[in-house]
C-alpha cells in the first residue's frame, strides 16, 4: 500500500506540474477551468491540445516500454536485456528515419508498421546470430553487437541528409515529445489492444522461463518458442511508441528493477502491471525538465531519462545483490555450520551470474 501511494502522489505530481507550468502558466486553481473552457481562451487551448495529449502520450509509452523491458530481462533471464541492447529500438528507428532521409513520402499511419518491421528485423537478426535464442546470455551479447551495427547504419543516414533532415533526426533518435497532439495518441491504441491481451497470456508463461530452459522444458513450455513469443510482444509494444516519440532510452531498464527492488517476493505476473506504472512514472517525470529546465529551448526527454535512468538502475542492480551477503555471519570454529546455501557457494565480486534471481 506505501509503495501504491508513493506511486499515485508521483504521478499526480507529475501531471499538476505538467499541466500546468510552461508559458503560458496555468495555476492549479484554473485548470479546471482550462479543461471544461477547451477552446474559449489561450490557456485552455494550450491545456488541451497540447499539454493534455503530451501527457497522455508520455504514460503510455513510458507504461509500454516499461512492460516491454519486464518481458524481455524475463524472457532472457538476465537483468541487462533492454530494448537498446538487442536492436529493437535501434531498429525501429532505422525504420522510420530511412524514409526521411531519402525522401519518400510515407503517411503518418505507416509509421508504427515501419518502426515494427526495423525492430523484427532487428530481433530477427539477434535470435538467428545467437543460435535462434537457445542461450539468454548469447542472445544478450548478440543483441548488443547488432544495436551497434544499426546505430551505424544510423550514423550513415545522418551523413546523407541535409542540415534540416539531420536536425529532425537528431531530436528523434534522443527521444522527444515535443509537439505531439492526439493524432499521435490515438494511433497507439490499436497496437495496444494487440499487446494487452498477449501481455496477459505471456506473463504466466515467464515465472516459468525463469526457471531455467530445461526446468521449463520440463513442465511443458518449448523455451525457444516462448522467447520468440515474448521478443514478438516486445515489439509490439516498443516499435509503435518508438514511431511516435523515438527510442526513450533506458526506461526498459530502469522500471522492472524498481517494480522487483519494491517488490522482492513476487513473480512476473506481479511484476508486470508495477513495471508499467513504474515506466508512466518514469517518462511524466523526465519530460518535465526536458521541457521546462532550458525553457524557451525543450530537450529530448530521452536524453534526462538516460542520464538519470541508468545510474539509478545500476544502484538498484548492486543493491539487489548485496542483500544476500549483508546477512552473512563468520563462523566461530571449524565446527560452525554454514548459515545458508548461498554462503556454501560463496560470495564477493568474484562470483557475479547474469541470470536472475540467484541472488536471492
Amino acid at each position: 500500500m506505501w509503495q501504491l501511494a508513493v506511486l499515485i502522489g508521483l504521478l499526480v505530481a507529475a501531471s499538476a506540474c505538467a499541466l500546468s507550468l510552461g508559458t503560458p502558466y496555468v495555476p492549479l486553481h484554473r485548470l479546471p477551468g482550462a479543461l471544461l473552457d477547451a477552446d474559449a481562451t489561450l490557456a485552455g487551448v494550450v491545456v488541451t491540445e497540447l499539454r493534455v495529449p503530451r501527457l497522455v502520450l508520455a504514460l503510455v509509452a513510458g507504461a509500454s516500454l516499461g512492460a516491454a523491458g519486464l518481458v524481455l530481462q524475463e524472457a532472457l533471464r538476465n537483468p541487462l536485456a533492454v530494448p537498446e541492447m538487442l536492436g529493437v529500438s535501434s531498429g525501429a528507428a532505422l525504420g522510420v528515419a530511412a524514409p526521411l532521409v531519402l525522401a519518400v513520402s510515407i503517411p503518418a499511419a505507416v509509421q508504427p508498421l515501419l518502426a515494427i518491421g526495423g525492430a523484427a528485423l532487428g530481433g530477427a537478426l539477434t535470435l538467428l546470430a545467437a543460435g535462434l535464442g537457445r542461450s539468454p546470455s548469447a542472445v544478450l551479447l548478440t543483441g548488443a553487437a547488432v544495436a551497434a551495427a544499426l546505430q551505424a547504419a544510423l550514423l550513415v543516414l545522418m551523413v546523407m541528409a541535409d542540415q534540416l533532415d539531420l536536425q529532425l533526426i537528431y531530436r528523434y533518435l534522443l527521444g522527444s515529445l515535443s509537439a505531439r497532439t492526439w493524432d499521435d495518441v490515438t494511433g497507439l491504441w490499436p497496437w495496444l489492444l494487440v499487446a494487452m491481451p498477449a501481455l496477459v497470456l505471456c506473463a504466466p508463461v515467464l515465472s516459468v522461463l525463469r526457471l531455467g530452459d530445461e526446468d521449463a522444458e520440463a513442465l511443458g513450455v518449448r523455451a525457444q518458442r516462448a522467447r520468440f513469443a515474448a521478443l514478438a510482444i516486445a515489439i509490439v509494444l516498443i516499435a509503435p511508441v518508438t514511431a511516435v516519440c523515438g527510442p526513450v532510452a533506458w526506461v526498459g531498464f530502469l522500471a522492472p528493477h524498481l517494480a522487483r527492488r519494491l517488490n522482492p517476493a513476487v513473480d512476473a505476473v506481479r511484476w508486470l502491471p508495477w513495471s508499467a506504472a513504474w515506466g508512466a512514472v518514469v517518462v511524466a517525470v523526465a519530460d518535465l525538465p526536458a521541457r521546462l529546465a532550458l525553457a524557451p529551448v525543450e530537450t529530448p526527454a530521452g536524453a534526462w531519462t538516460a542520464l538519470f535512468g541508468v545510474p539509478v538502475g545500476v544502484a538498484l542492480l548492486r543493491s539487489g545483490k548485496r542483500r544476500p551477503t549483508a546477512r552473512r555471519r563468520p563462523a566461530a570454529g571449524p565446527e560452525a555450520p554454514t548459515s545458508s546455501g548461498a554462503d556454501e557457494r560463496g560470495s564477493g565480486p568474484e562470483v557475479v551470474s547474469t541470470e536472475m534471481g540467484e541472488s536471492r
